[in-house]
């Protein structure tokens, strides 16, 4: 009976393990003061959080925040810029994606290979579910060209479930690409 009850404990905590990470680390920050509880008609502090993988950090610094930082006038968490220093990674990111209005993802081979980046996402997604009322937060990006098979269950979900955009390789569609994302952001 003993093992029956371990077996069954174990399953649920695997099952809802990106919850119990995801409640963990907002206890911990709000009882540490890093994220201030939200209203319905909080403002943010950012109005988009950049999860990448450090191999697209060209894309990100150089194109991305150029075109919405400047261009669009939409204020970005990026880690490298913007996370608190000697605070825990893990409480950084929960505290960037809480105080942001929108999480933008830029999909990559990298990005799903990152351990880190796939905790952003999972992060993000249960912001959206338990603090957002399932409001949508995820604005995914794909600057590679990625099957479906090569993205995990819980991408792949979420991309056929919702909108994204794919960065565009030539002139007119950049122009297109940016105007979409400067609107989604800015809403």
């Amino acid at each position: 009976m003993l093992i029956f009850v371990i077996i069954i404990i174990g399953g649920l905590l695997y099952r809802y393990r990106w919850t119990i990470r995801y409640l963990y680390y907002i206890v911990k920050s709000k009882h540490l003061g890093y994220v201030k509880p939200l209203q319905v008609d909080t403002h943010f502090l950012y109005d988009a959080f950049i999860s990448y993988a450090d191999e697209d950090e060209t894309f990100v610094h150089w194109t991305l925040l150029k075109h919405i930082e400047q261009e669009g006038n939409i204020r970005c968490c990026v880690h490298k810029r913007d996370f608190v220093p000697g605070n825990d990674i893990a409480t950084n990111i929960t505290s960037a994606i809480h105080n942001s209005r929108k999480t933008v993802v830029i999909m990559s081979h990298s990005f799903l290979a990152s351990d880190w980046c796939m905790f952003e996402f999972n992060m993000a997604k249960m912001e959206s579910i338990y603090s957002r009322s399932n409001e949508n937060i995820i604005f995914i990006v794909f600057i590679e060209q990625l099957s479906s098979k090569d993205l995990p269950l819980n991408v792949l979900e979420l991309v056929q479930s919702k909108s994204y955009i794919e960065y565009p390789n030539d002139k007119y569609g950049d122009v297109v690409f940016w105007e979409k994302v400067k609107e989604t952001l800015s809403m």
